[in-house]
């Protein structure tokens, strides 16, 4: 059985995280690898307290209140709410603490005093990083698990990749557990992991690559159809999207479009045209209709060829790191 320490600090059977990915999470995929025996992770960027409806929509999107009730309806296991720190909304985090998750998790930048509030809650906070100075931060602010994002990941990346990451953050933040992300689609990464001091793996564009997933299925084959070099820096998110003050300096990876095309080249137009382009993106995420703008995906899309369910992910997941880790040792004579 593959069972880390990190396992039973968060309750859960698989040392596998569901990465908190806005508003392209929901309470089905949530519930779906919690109840797996994974940790399913709930993201709140970008996503609205109540519900939105229009004839515009082509569904309801659905608001945090929502989610949150739909998740302790579907599941009884342990699930994160993550809350990102690039643009705060006091309102939104006031709302995950009256829920009081098991885990809060961040990223983006420094929780600082948010920790405390977790902790006063009974709740357990998870942090992100992509630097070891971050992660020494994380550790001062009393998180209870740090993430080691590298920068090959999807969504936000920092400048290192995992490989060189996890290592150093593992021996920067002892006895924190750390958990690896970055470029991790199978059992080999969860294995690597391991191997590299983590307790355990948060994976993002696996699980977008699940039936559960809430984004549409051209999105969907567009991961399993690309190599990883198809999945390339928008350097200009951070334009359209300016970050807090106190974030960290990370930009988003994303499978390839024309959108992103013409704006990588139009780079000196995009602060003039960044509050068009932001209500067209922020349209964009509530018809359903991302794939054709910045869909997010991280270099291990070419690792992935099928969309499964998000159970199905797990357990093939750690089938396959217990396999090679039992294989180990015939490398040792």
């Amino acid at each position: 059985m593959l069972h880390t320490n990190m396992c039973d600090l968060l309750g859960i059977e698989a040392p596998i995280i569901q990465a908190g990915m806005g508003v392209f999470t929901s309470a089905e995929l949530v519930a779906a690898v919690s109840n797996a025996g994974a940790l399913g992770s709930l993201g709140t960027g970008l996503r609205p307290v109540e519900d939105l409806k229009s004839e515009v929509l082509l569904r309801p999107v659905r608001g945090l209140k929502e989610e949150l009730k739909r998740v302790r309806q579907l599941t009884h296991r342990p699930f994160a709410v993550n809350y990102t720190l690039t643009q705060p909304n006091e309102e939104l985090f006031s709302l995950i603490l009256e829920a009081r998750p098991p885990i809060i998790s961040f990223a983006l930048g420094d929780p600082g005093e948010l920790v405390k509030k977790v902790h006063d809650i009974g709740s357990l906070a998870m942090h992100q990083v992509t630097t070891v100075q971050q992660a020494r931060q994380a550790a001062r602010r009393g998180v209870d698990v740090i993430v080691a994002q590298g920068g090959e990941a999807g969504g936000f990346g920092g400048p290192v990749t995992a490989m060189p990451l996890i290592p150093q953050v593992v021996d920067a933040v002892n006895p924190v557990p750390v958990v690896a992300a970055g470029g991790i689609a199978d059992g080999r990464g969860l294995a690597a992991a391991l191997i590299l001091g983590a307790q355990g793996v948060n994976l993002g564009t696996r699980f977008l690559a699940s039936i559960e997933a809430p984004v549409s299925e051209v999105w969907k084959q567009a991961i399993i159809s690309a190599e990883s070099e198809d999945a390339i820096i928008v350097e200009f998110w951070n334009d359209i999207f300016p970050r807090w003050t106190m974030a960290y300096e990370t930009v988003p990876r994303a499978i390839r479009t024309p959108f992103i095309k013409e704006w990588q080249k139009r780079s000196k137009d995009i602060k003039q045209e960044a509050e068009r382009l932001r209500t067209e993106v922020i349209s964009a995420i509530q018809q359903g209709k991302m794939q054709d703008f910045i869909p997010w995906a991280g270099q291990s899309s070419g690792l992935i060829h099928d969309i499964l369910p998000a159970a199905e992910i797990v357990r093939r997941l750690v089938a396959q790191a217990e396999g090679l880790l039992r294989q180990a040792p015939q490398f040792v004579t």
